[in-house]
C-alpha cells in the first residue's frame, strides 16, 4: 500500500468511525454511566470486534457472510435481540446519587464492558459485508496481503480508538452536569431509544449477494 492510497484509506476512516452508529451509542452511555476511565473499556471491546471484521475479511470468510442467507440473518438476529437488551438495561437503570461522584457513580467490571462492546460491533454483518467491498479497493494485490491488511487493522483501530474516546469523554462531562434523579432517567431513557432505534434499523438490513 503507498502513501497516497494510505492516505486516502485515512480519510475513509475518519468519515466511517465519526459516522454515528451502535458503537459510538454503546461509547456514550458507558462514559455517562461510568465516567471516561471505566466507561472506555467498551471502546476497547469494538475494537476487538472490528479486528475479528477484518480478520473474517481477510480470511475469505466475509464473502460467505455476504452470499449466505442464513448464516446473515443469523448475525444479524442475534445483533438486535443484544442491541435490544441494551435498550432494555438503559431504560431500567437507576438514577445515580450525585451528591459523591465517588460513590454515587457505579462501578462496571472491565471484562463485562469489554464483552460489551465485542459484541456490538461482532454481531453486525452488514460492517462485514461493507468491509468486504471497500477494504479490496485499497489493496495492492502485488504486495504481500498480510502487511497491507495488519496497516488496515492498525490504521482502523488507532482512528476509532480516538473517536470513541471523544464520545465517551462528551458522555462522561455531561455526568457531572446531571444532578436530578428526573434529569438521569430521561437521559438514559434517551440513549435506551438510541439502542433500540439501532436495533430497529439492523432489521432492516439486508442481505446484498456479492
Amino acid at each position: 500500500m503507498n502513501i497516497e492510497t494510505w492516505l486516502a484509506f485515512l480519510v475513509a476512516c475518519w468519515i466511517i468511525s465519526l459516522s454515528p452508529g451502535a458503537g459510538a451509542i454503546a461509547s456514550m452511555s458507558s462514559g455517562l454511566n461510568y465516567g471516561f476511565l471505566r466507561g472506555y473499556w467498551t471502546a476497547l471491546g469494538l475494537q476487538l470486534g472490528l479486528l475479528l471484521q477484518i480478520a473474517v475479511v481477510a480470511a475469505g470468510v466475509g464473502a460467505l457472510l455476504a452470499t449466505s442467507e442464513l448464516a446473515f440473518s443469523l448475525i444479524k438476529w442475534f445483533g438486535v435481540g443484544y442491541l435490544l437488551y441494551l435498550a432494555w438495561r438503559q431504560w431500567r437503570a437507576a438514577p445515580m446519587d450525585m451528591s459523591t461522584e465517588s460513590l454515587g457513580r457505579p462501578v462496571g467490571r472491565p471484562l463485562s464492558l469489554v464483552l460489551r462492546g465485542f459484541l456490538i460491533n461482532a454481531s453486525n454483518p452488514k460492517a462485514v459485508v461493507f468491509m468486504l467491498a471497500v477494504l479490496p479497493q485499497f489493496l495492492d494485490l502485488t504486495q504481500p496481503l498480510l502487511t497491507q491488511y495488519l496497516v488496515i487493522a492498525a490504521t482502523m483501530v488507532v482512528i476509532d480508538l480516538i473517536v470513541m474516546a471523544g464520545y465517551t469523554g462528551l458522555a462522561a462531562r455531561v455526568l457531572r452536569l446531571l444532578r436530578s434523579p428526573r434529569q438521569q432517567k430521561i437521559l438514559n431513557r434517551s440513549f435506551a431509544g438510541l439502542f433500540a432505534g439501532a436495533a430497529g434499523l439492523l432489521t432492516f438490513v439486508r442481505r446484498t449477494a456479492a
